[in-house]
């Protein structure tokens, strides 16, 4: 079984598993300011506001970024 924190456990039905701001500065190794940073200046992955302190990233959205930006140096 996969090994997942409290914020990317089920939320609702299907595979709809979210991350918070800090799961995701956890999994990408950078700072949790560094996250809300791209937030800011548009350049993550999409994430819902769900209150004025409280955004979530669907891990499907994430995944998604993260192999959007694959760079294949055979192709260059």
């Amino acid at each position: 079984m996969e090994d997942l924190s409290d914020s990317e456990r089920q939320v609702g039905a299907g595979d709809d598993r979210h991350l918070s701001p800090e799961d995701l500065a956890e999994r990408w190794q950078i700072s949790v300011e560094a996250v809300y940073k791209r937030n800011q200046r548009g350049n993550g992955p999409p994430f819902m506001r769900l209150g004025p302190r409280l955004i979530r990233y669907k891990l499907a959205d994430v995944e998604a970024y993260e192999n959007a930006r694959y760079v294949d140096r055979e192709a260059s």
